[in-house]
């Protein structure tokens, strides 16, 4: 599989592409990044150095990767943090010129913007674009619950409300919502995955932590796992298994930044040794 992602990076630690590209290498994937920030560290620490890139110098790299042939080869396009409100348009072209090289590719979009306890924290320009322009041309879409709300101005908490709210998402554009933080119960969190033929949660124990990037992993292990099986069912239950296997290990660690290196064995061999329950 030759995925482009076009996505955030960080020299220290790891969300964005630098917690994408990794694990999809690590289940033997070719990554094309492009970077769509160059910042030494993520925002969660209040303070970071480095720049934005413009919204043209990122057309540039993909036109250049577009230039040597890659789009016919190209399975997936994966997008996540935008840095600004004009990357979007950039990712949309993008999708556009990889969709007409191969109309199998499909196109992942992680639209971060906020969660439950942060509200809020891009570029309030941001969320009404994935809303409007990024959304509608997604095949797989990968909101938070808190995220998920957002587009679809609605407020789920309860289960039946997730799927509904999924669907209203589906209904946008999207063929498959990967619902991420579904708030199961107390000490547990869910992932929900919806698409034509069902939807399906999984649960886990909910660790004492944050962790910044765990939505990144989250999204492009989905997308690997998906397009590799073909079921939404299976492709959840792979990717919860080792998304908990590197927060739980860098809970043990003591660390902040995920320990993506240390886990990847997590990765590459997930145990799936959580219950994928269908719900619809």
């Amino acid at each position: 599989m030759r995925i482009l992602s076009i996505q955030s990076h960080v020299a220290y630690g790891h969300v964005g592409n630098s917690a994408a590209v990794f694990p999809l290498q690590r289940l033997g994937h070719e990554v094309w990044p492009v970077l769509t920030v160059n910042f030494s560290n993520h925002t969660g620490y209040g303070a970071w150095r480095g720049p934005l890139i413009a919204p043209a110098d990122v057309t540039d790299v993909i036109t250049g990767i577009e230039e040597r042939g890659a789009f016919t080869a190209c399975d997936a396009v994966l997008s996540g943090y935008q840095g600004s409100p004009a990357i979007a348009e950039v990712i949309v072209d993008a999708v556009r010129r990889v969709k007409e090289a191969n109309p199998e590719a499909t196109y992942t979009c992680d639209p971060v913007m906020g969660n439950a306890k942060s509200g809020c924290f891009v570029n309030p320009e941001i969320p009404p674009i994935i809303r409007e322009k990024v959304v509608p041309v997604a095949d797989i879409l990968t909101p938070n619950q808190f995220e998920l709300g957002f587009m679809t101005d609605t407020d789920p908490h309860t289960l039946d409300e997730v799927l509904e709210s999924a669907d209203k998402a589906r209904a946008m554009g999207p063929s498959t919502i990967l619902v991420t933080s579904v708030e199961t119960g107390e000490g547990t969190i869910g992932l929900m995955a919806v698409d034509d033929e069902g939807a399906w949660l999984v649960e886990t124990p909910l660790l004492p932590m944050k962790a910044n990037g765990s939505g990144d992993i989250t999204a492009a292990l989905f997308t690997a796992h998906l397009h590799d099986s073909g079921s939404a069912a299976v492709a959840v239950g792979r990717t919860v298994s080792s998304v908990y296997a590197v927060l739980r290990d860098t809970l043990e660690s003591g660390e902040r930044e995920l320990r993506l290196v240390a886990a990847q064995d997590a990765i590459a061999s997930p145990a799936e040794e959580f219950e994928v329950t269908r719900v619809r």
